[in-house]
């Protein structure tokens, strides 16, 4: 599922340059990838567009979020795992996700029904939920989310 949803990412610069439905799961099928990656990654990604339709209509209500700590449930926390609560902590301290994209990206996340997640299966969720929303993150972030852990140079100390 998630090489089906980096091709759409790498493929279409924003959701509504993509096909329908259906035309989209015949390109991805000639591409190479299977019907049931194809499936699972198309409805993930319309769960995606609901999520966030319904976090949006209720944002009135959630001004909260913007003001106050985040604590994760328990099955959250078992779900993400502490680097990828760290990694969504930092996004949201950078300014790159806001608390209400961090709730659509932990949504996502607990229904990928991994645990615990891989940071890199999380930086694609986070792509995707900024992909799927029309923004982009700079250009030096953009490299954070996709840079490999074996690309990670360990530092030099003089």
């Amino acid at each position: 599922m998630f090489d089906v949803l980096v091709y759409l990412y790498e493929t279409y610069y924003r959701p509504d340059a993509c096909p329908d439905s259906d035309a989209l799961a015949k390109k991805l099928s000639a591409v190479g990838f299977e019907q049931e990656e194809i499936s699972k990654a198309l409805g993930w990604l319309t769960d995606l567009a609901d999520t966030t339709n319904e976090m949006f209509s209720q944002q009135a209500r959630q001004t909260a979020f913007s003001f106050g700590f985040r604590v994760y449930a328990e099955n959250e926390y078992e779900i993400l795992g502490t680097p990828a609560i760290g990694f969504i902590q930092f996004l949201e301290s950078a300014e790159v996700i806001n608390a209400l994209q961090r709730e659509i990206v932990i949504e996502r996340a607990c229904a990928t029904n991994e645990s615990p997640i891989s940071l890199d299966k999380l930086k694609v969720i986070v792509l995707m939920v900024l992909w799927s929303q029309g923004k982009e993150p700079d250009g030096l972030m953009f490299d954070e989310l996709f840079l490999e852990d074996e690309d990670v140079k360990p530092p030099l100390y003089h």
